[in-house]
């Protein structure tokens, strides 16, 4: 009797380690590791040095390298001027609002987790997944490019073969460690960076006719009514090639989560926003309006062909006399390609990851390796991203069209979001009493940034259907296709709004000011950030005090006073 008094049991026990052993056991199959576990978190492991460098140029790619051009093509020089200078300006608006609350809150999911605590949880559902849906979307973009600029070399090799010698490798890199990544991009980012600063060096060189039997077009491409081409309905159209070559801005606060000290690395890295926006963005469009006149056919076959010997930076060096500037181009083309896919992986991996943690996915996609890699987050991209990629191989590329037309206005939506949650924020902070000293940064002119971000996006917002609807010969495909992404945004939206509301039973909808969390994942506590402010000054000056002032000092020092 005893014996059998026992065994009910054990019955269950026996059930627990059969569920413990399966779960290992898909542990081992997806994740390829038994110490993975939703308990695990992700690794601070990026520098400094990471960090700025992904501000600086991290995203910078075929955006810029190639479809830049198409721009000044469509409106001429001094539209496509304007153009990427309010659109930088409205980018620097959102980068500085997202900053001072990712200093505060580094946590990987960013806007997603902010979203969700400071207005409402159906806010963050939306853009954590749209967010996820444009960069795993872009793989396949950047894959395509990528094949392209290497047939360049190598013309028999088919694009789909390129395309897994390079994802494969890509793939690899991110299940290592997020220090790699890190270490990865600075190097990639690197070398674009220096690129650009040699073009725009060289491009004024030769249009101010300083190469010697290679006279430049000095000002005339911006003479005799060229400078803006088509009035307001062209111009409206080049906002889409500048949210091309400026996507990516915000991919410094999804980093912050995994940043060495983040309340001084992120307001670092944010700040330098603004050298990368008058550096690679105001000035190569500069440099470019002033070498290569609109009407030069090399301006549209470089962005609808993807073509290395027609884009403008091969086209300038070869016109000041480097005529082997091709290779060089197209190396420095590839190295943004991969960088961009890298970036592509980790973007959506993180983004996945955080929404697991915030139970709006599943949590399979919340394992993280005892490393700190999300690695079923980081399959489910390669997944999605393999399939996209075949969909520009079948239908002849009907499907992968529209795909990226679902996420071709998401941009503008995640950056005119995080204006709103600016706002709220700020209120939330106000409303609880915060002092602002205890931010580790803070945003100037409040409220006119996120204002500003706001008012930019629904006018661009109304450009960009303005644009459509004027276009010749009138398309109703094309107004579709500039607003079908707004769908998307509105279904996830209302789908998690009544899924919380029937499902969940939840009936208020934002989260109450005097009820946004303030706590959870923040840097310092009420009452800290005057004292750590004096403590580390302190250190500052010890530091200081024994370094030999050089042109790093003077730089360093410049640099506090322009930021």
């Amino acid at each position: 009797m005893e014996k059998d008094a026992v065994l009910p049991d054990e019955a269950p026990e026996d059930d627990e380690v059969a569920s413990k052993t399966l779960t290992s056991v898909w542990k081992r199959v997806i994740v390829g590791s038994r110490d993975a576990s939703t308990e695990n978190e992700t690794k601070r492991a990026m520098q400094s040095r990471h960090l700025m460098m992904i501000a600086i140029g991290g995203t910078i790619g075929t955006g810029i390298f190639l479809s830049a051009g198409s721009a000044i093509a469509l409106a001429g020089p001094g539209s496509a001027l304007l153009s990427y200078f309010v659109v930088g300006l409205f980018v620097y608006s959102v980068v500085i609002s997202l900053g001072e609350m990712s200093a505060m809150f580094p946590v990987s999911g960013a806007f997603s987790v902010f979203g969700s605590r400071f207005v409402s949880p159906a806010l963050g559902f939306t853009l954590g997944w749209n967010y996820w849906f444009q960069w795993s979307l872009s793989i396949p973009s950047e894959l395509t490019a990528a094949a392209i600029i290497l047939q360049f070399w190598a013309p028999h090799v088919q694009a789909w073969q390129w395309a897994l010698v390079i994802i494969v490798p890509v793939f690899l890199l991110q299940l290592i460690h997020v220090r790699v990544y890190g270490e990865s991009e600075y190097w990639f980012a690197l070398i674009k960076v220096l690129m650009i600063i040699v073009f725009i060096f060289t491009g004024l060189i030769y249009d101010w006719g300083g190469i010697k039997g290679h006279p430049g077009p000095g000002l005339s491409n911006f003479r005799n009514g060229q400078a803006f081409i088509g009035g307001f309905q062209n111009f409206a159209q080049t906002f889409v090639y500048a949210f091309y070559s400026f996507g990516g801005v915000e991919l410094v606060a999804v980093a912050a989560g995994e940043s060495v000290r983040p309340h001084k690395t992120v307001p670092r890295a944010i700040k330098a926003t603004f050298l990368r926006i008058v550096l690679f963005y105001i000035l190569t469009i500069l440099t470019i309006g002033l070498c290569i006149n609109w009407q030069d056919p090399t301006l549209l076959s470089a962005a609808d062909n993807s073509d290395v010997t027609a884009s403008p930076l091969t086209v300038v060096f070869q016109r000041a006399g480097f005529g082997a500037a091709v290779h060089v181009v197209n190396a420095v083309l590839l190295t943004a390609v991969l960088s961009a896919t890298n970036s592509c992986f980790y973007a959506s991996s993180r983004m996945l990851l955080s929404l697991a943690r915030s139970g709006q996915a599943p949590r399979l996609f919340g394992w993280v390796t005892s490393r700190g890699v999300p690695v079923p987050a980081l399959v489910m991209a390669l997944v999605v991203s393999s399939v996209t990629f075949l969909t520009t191989i079948w239908g002849e590329g009907i499907v992968f069209t529209w795909l990226l037309n679902l996420t071709g206005i998401s941009a503008l939506l995640v950056w005119g979001s995080i204006g709103l949650i600016s706002l709220r924020f700020r209120a939330a902070y106000r409303a609880q009493g915060r002092s602002l000293l205890d931010l580790p940064y803070t945003q100037p002119f409040f409220p006119l940034l996120p204002a500003g971000v706001v008012v930019l996006a629904l006018l661009m917002f109304i450009a960009e259907g303005y644009s459509a609807v004027r276009e010749q010969p009138f398309e109703a495909k094309n107004v579709v296709a500039t607003y079908i992404g707004v769908t998307l945004y509105i279904v996830l939206y209302l789908g998690y709004t009544l899924y919380e509301r029937f499902g969940l039973g939840i009936r208020q909808h934002f989260v109450p000011l005097l009820e946004v969390d303030l706590e959870t994942d923040a840097v310092w506590k009420p009452g800290e950030g005057a004292m750590i402010r004096e403590h580390e000054g302190k250190d500052d000056e010890s530091a200081a005090g024994t370094v030999t002032p050089g042109w790093r000092t003077w730089l360093s020092y410049a640099a506090k006073r322009i930021y």
